[in-house]
């Protein structure tokens, strides 16, 4: 624990999310009290509810970007001072035992005994039934076989490696794959800890049609299909 001690800066783009960013937060604050998490800094797009009172009362640093999540994340990563990034979803709740996990690794990779590569979590969602638990088993099939975690998993990564392959693009929408293909399979490392992210999206257009429409949106980001369509798309 002493190798990683204030290394790691959370960072969390947000808009309109007083009804996740508690939970969010809450599961950041041991890892806070152990000094491994040195910052949170949330990255705003001009939330109108409250999520900039409670960001404020929870002691997170406040800045404020152009709303997207590609743009907020890069805005974040700009003000994040740790030698860590932690990049997190606003309704995305890492598991109890993340932080054993992640200070692990963290020490491999700098004693040298592990690559310097990004780490991600594994997919849960906050739902019961069959549906969200043959869902998680395709996502961890595809992120075992491709190393192809999205940006509701989380993403660890060093300074250094974020800036080696050029971080998070300003763009509307695919910026998480667009990283995670520039890392590369061989630089992502999957973490057994879970990223419990909300379903609400899956609830409310059916666990099939959501995830056929993200599928068919990566297949026409892959064929580089305008964001603006994309955008539009994916809804």
């Amino acid at each position: 624990m002493f190798i990683v001690s204030r290394m790691i800066s959370v960072v969390i783009p947000t808009y309109n999310e007083e009804k996740a960013l508690v939970p969010t937060l809450s599961a950041l604050v041991p890892a806070a009290i152990e000094g491994i998490v040195s910052e949170v800094v949330i990255s705003d797009g001009g939330s109108r509810d409250l999520t900039l009172h409670i960001a404020e009362d929870s002691g997170a640093e406040i800045i404020s970007a152009k709303k997207g999540r590609g743009a907020q994340l890069v805005e974040g990563a700009r003000k994040a001072k740790g030698r860590w990034y932690l990049f997190l979803h606003a309704d995305t709740v890492l598991d109890e035992g993340w932080m054993r996990e992640a200070a692990k690794f963290i020490e491999q990779v700098e004693r040298g005994e592990r690559p310097d590569t990004a780490a991600a979590f594994r997919f849960s969602l906050d739902d019961i039934g069959a549906k969200p638990r043959v869902l998680e088993k395709l996502v961890a099939l595809r992120c075992g076989l491709l190393r192809m975690p999205y940006g509701d998993q989380g993403l660890l990564i060093s300074k250094r490696l974020y800036d080696q392959v050029g971080g998070y693009r300003p763009q509307p929408i695919m910026e998480d794959v667009d990283l995670v293909q520039r890392l590369g399979r061989r630089r992502i490392y999957m973490m057994h800890a879970r990223a419990v992210t909300c379903a609400e999206r899956f609830r409310r257009d059916g666990y099939a049609f959501r995830s056929a429409r993200n599928v068919l949106c990566q297949l026409l980001y892959s064929l580089r299909v305008p964001h603006r369509f994309l955008v539009r798309f994916y809804g």
